[in-house]
């Protein structure tokens, strides 16, 4: 049975902290938590879960561009988070993710005995009232949520025993001996969290959770098959975008009905063009007339000309897009200009301001 979570004992930390490289140029000025996802920034939408797990006090772990988060918590952002008591804790240095949990929490008063750490680029299904629950029911010095994936051979794995007990943190392998991989969710015991070297860097994933168990500490896993994806890529990026738009995905900060399309105020669609597959359309984005695009996401300010067909793609804010130009599993970054008749394709990024002419270029690149 889900936990009763008591507000005045149990809060949060959310690391927001990393710079998101594998997302540039999407990332070169917007941190990735904060980027445009079905509408708001990715970070509502997890903000909105922990809201609705009855968890009040939340703590950002920030580093890279700390200032948009400031400006974020300043703004109101979202009905969905009225309920929170939010504040960042900008890191001097890099501390990684267990010196970042560790520097994170050090803004927590000592009323908070249970710390639920989450990492915030990670898109989750998790029933967070239900791991804390595991947690208090096995008294356990720590809990991790697990995920069981169909490929584990990404993935580090966390084999546990009959009683869900953690025996082990294995590197990726082409042979794992468990589909269960680490989901980004933990919960801890204050004076455990507490214990996590200070002022230096520390990997939760190499250094934390391991001398747990090797001090024989009792590190719990509680395993679900929800809904979860990384949001490293513009792959999974637009997927979950798509997923969050079309009601896949929980959140109760979409900005709009579930449906095959996101429209923000302010966009202007042609009536001869075509949305579907979860796509969003930020704020004062034109799309011209017989246009086509499926789960992509357009932000504020974008333009779309006539006859073009944008799939599985980032436009960028302020980006347009030429007639007759197929844009496919791509990104085109901020204020980039694409002429008519281009194709990019399978991967291309386009960095922010460059100028693609018109006349049937074709790009591609790696994912």
């Amino acid at each position: 049975m889900p936990a009763v979570i008591d507000p005045s004992r149990t809060a949060a930390v959310v690391l927001v902290g990393g710079q998101g490289s594998r997302l540039r140029p999407l990332t070169l000025t917007t941190p990735k938590p904060m980027l445009p996802t079905a509408g708001v920034p990715f970070l509502a939408h997890l903000l909105s879960r922990i809201a609705a797990a009855g968890i009040r006090k939340v703590v950002l772990g920030t580093a890279y561009r700390a200032e948009v988060f400031e400006g974020f918590l300043g703004a109101g952002s979202s009905p969905a988070l009225a309920s929170l008591d939010l504040a960042c804790c900008p890191e001097p240095e890099p501390m990684g993710t267990g010196g970042g949990i560790r520097f994170a929490a050090s803004a927590l008063g000592p009323e908070y005995d249970e710390v639920v750490v989450f990492n915030g680029d990670i898109l989750s299904g998790v029933d967070v009232r239900a791991v804390v629950a595991e947690h208090r029911a096995a008294a356990a010095d720590a809990t991790l949520h697990l995920v069981r994936v169909p490929d584990p051979t990404a993935f580090g794995c966390v084999p546990t025993d009959a009683d869900g007990r953690v025996t082990a943190f294995l590197e990726k392998t082409l042979a794992p001996p468990t589909d269960q991989v680490n989901a980004g969710c933990y919960v801890f015991r204050r004076e455990v969290l507490d214990a996590i070297p200070a002022g230096r860097p520390v990997s939760v994933e190499r250094e934390t959770f391991p001398g747990l168990l090797e001090r024989g500490a009792r590190l719990q896993g509680h395993v679900e098959s929800s809904y979860w994806l990384d949001l490293g890529t513009p792959a999974s990026f637009v997927r979950g975008s798509a997923d969050l738009v079309q009601g896949a995905a929980p959140t109760a900060a979409l900005p709009g009905p579930v449906g095959t399309a996101l429209l923000l105020p302010g966009a202007k669609v042609a009536t001869s063009a075509s949305l579907t597959d979860g796509t969003t359309v930020g704020a004062d984005v034109q799309i011209g007339e017989g246009s086509r695009v499926s789960g992509s996401v357009l932000m504020d300010g974008a333009r779309i000309g006539d006859g073009a067909l944008v799939e599985r793609s980032v436009i960028g804010p302020a980006a347009t897009i030429g007639d007759e130009t197929v844009v496919r599993d791509a990104v085109v970054g901020d204020g980039a200009s694409i002429g008519a008749s281009c194709e990019l394709l399978a991967g291309v990024r386009i960095w922010p301001g460059l100028v693609v002419p018109d006349g049937g270029l074709r790009f591609s690149g790696g994912a």
